[in-house]
């Protein structure tokens, strides 16, 4: 199974203070915005999600069908058949999105409570 590029999502109080930290440590803000409440930030290989609001933990984020760079890649496993395959390995999801093509999200907890978000954007 591919899961696709690998990042931490990061809950944060403040996003815009949240950006201008992990741009002063060298990063780019590559997507998002301070109106939507996340920020994608970029260094290298290095991705990380920035959320106001949207989850209390940090989290394991694969998106399937970006490369580490959080560029397209072809071919790619689509979420909804990694969701399929980690079902069928008797593991529960949650917090699913999207339709039967394009984006898509689901949410697994490993055994020891840690979530893991595989979120497709394509």
């Amino acid at each position: 199974m591919n899961l696709g590029a690998f990042s931490i999502s990061l809950p944060v109080k403040d996003l815009a203070k949240s950006i201008a930290f992990y741009e002063d440590l060298g990063f780019s803000h590559f997507g998002g915005t301070v109106e939507h409440n996340y920020a994608i930030m970029t260094s290298g290989d290095t991705l990380i999600g920035l959320f106001q609001g949207m989850f209390e933990r940090p989290m394991l984020t694969f998106n399937p069908g970006w490369d580490q760079a959080a560029q397209n890649v072809d071919p790619f496993e689509d979420v909804r058949d990694i969701k399929a395959k980690v079902i069928a390995a008797g593991h529960e999801v949650s917090q699913e999105t999207g339709e039967d093509t394009g984006n898509g999200s689901f949410v697994v907890i490993d055994p020891d409570g840690n979530p893991i978000l595989i979120d497709q954007h394509r």
